[in-house]
């Protein structure tokens, strides 16, 4: 499985990311993916999140859960392109845990880009789009 993604990161969990059972509570598995994503896309992509005429909106996310992870592991976080539109993108993350390769969670987040200031979809183009097309599963 861990094969079938394209970019990969090395995310450490911190202390505040356990919950009182003991685990990385699950809102940390939503803030991972999307940190990986947009990292990508601004070292990657070269995206400027900030003055960017278009920008990317979640519009669908979702999460299952594999196994535990807590603190101080550290979750290999796995990422690719499983459909990509003329203004959306499909991200598909594997996460793993990084000591074992243990399958932690597999998600997902749909992003729609738009303009700006008008909120309507937008074409993604581009060095965007170029570094998109090489994240896309075969």
């Amino acid at each position: 499985m861990t094969g079938e993604y394209q970019y990969w990161e090395n995310v450490p969990t911190r202390w505040k990311d356990n919950d009182v059972y003991g685990h990385v509570n699950n809102v940390v598995h939503y803030s991972l993916m999307d940190t990986v994503i947009n990292e990508w896309m601004i070292r990657t992509a070269g995206f400027d999140p900030a003055t960017s005429d278009a920008i990317g909106l979640c519009v669908e996310s979702h999460c299952e859960y594999e196994a535990e992870v807590s603190f101080p592991d550290a979750i290999r976080v796995g990422l690719r392109i499983g459909k990509l539109g003329r203004s959306s993108v499909r991200w598909e993350i594997g996460m793993f845990r990084a000591s074992d390769g243990a399958a932690v969670a597999e998600g997902h987040f749909v992003h729609v880009f738009v303009d700006r200031n008008t909120r309507r979809p937008v074409e993604i183009t581009g060095a965007v789009r170029t570094e998109m097309e090489k994240l896309l599963t075969p």
